[in-house]
């Protein structure tokens, strides 16, 4: 079962919440749900260079909040908080609603999985050997406090003509532990020789309390 549901989904309701929290009837539901995924889109996109590593939305019945967590809150900032209000009129011209938006900083990102996807798909792209990348990696989530590491690359690895997994791992992943405050993403690597697959699960301790076991600051509220 830990090898094939997907860690943050098991957790739900258990130690971890769900990222987009309202309420629609059936006529509204499929709406509101693509809605939600286009939104994620657009934001991504638009703060790409800002480390974006989750988007939370709340929707009531006159306005959207939305919760950006980033490892890089300057470049969503910006002087004055000039950029939060681009943002905010972007999303508006762009959706026809009014939103909040609140800037999150990640204050751990060497122990956030998709930010380490990101990094050992970069370092693949720019010809680094995945072993040394995926290597560098572990070593900086468990210097940062990681209980352990688990880090699964896939495809045509250093452009072999067969493609292949490997898996590489370091300390304790208990994925089948409910109160184990597991981080997990997937990331990719496109190269001139095909798609690099990169999964990471993250392993930072134990959770006895129905919250998430690593806070991140509010550092902008607009």
């Amino acid at each position: 079962m830990g090898q094939k549901v997907n860690p943050n989904s098991l957790r739900l309701g258990i130690i971890t919440t769900w990222d987009s929290k309202w309420y629609a009837n059936k006529r509204d539901f499929s709406k509101l749900f693509l809605a939600d995924i286009e939104l994620r889109k657009a934001i991504n996109e638009r703060l790409a260079t800002a480390d974006v590593t989750k988007v939370e939305i709340e929707r009531s019945a006159k306005k959207v909040t939305v919760n950006i967590h980033a490892a890089k809150p300057g470049m969503i900032i910006g002087k004055g908080g000039m950029m939060i209000e681009d943002l905010k009129d972007f999303l508006k011209k762009k959706f026809n609603q009014n939103f909040d938006v609140n800037i999150h900083e990640v204050t751990s990102p060497d122990q956030n999985a998709l930010l380490i996807g990101r990094m050992i798909a970069s370092a693949i792209e720019r010809r680094i050997a995945y072993r040394r990348a995926v290597k560098q990696a572990m070593q900086k989530a468990i210097e940062a406090g990681a209980k352990g590491v688990k880090i699964r690359t896939a495809g045509r690895l250093n452009g072999v003509e067969i493609s292949r997994e490997e898996l590489f791992k370091e300390g304790s992943i208990p994925l089948h532990t409910l109160r184990a405050n597991i981080d997990y993403a997937k990331a990719e690597a496109h190269t001139t020789y095909g798609t690099i697959g990169i999964q990471v699960w993250i392993f930072k301790g134990l959770v006895f309390k129905k919250k998430n076991a690593v806070p991140e600051t509010v550092i902008a509220k607009k």
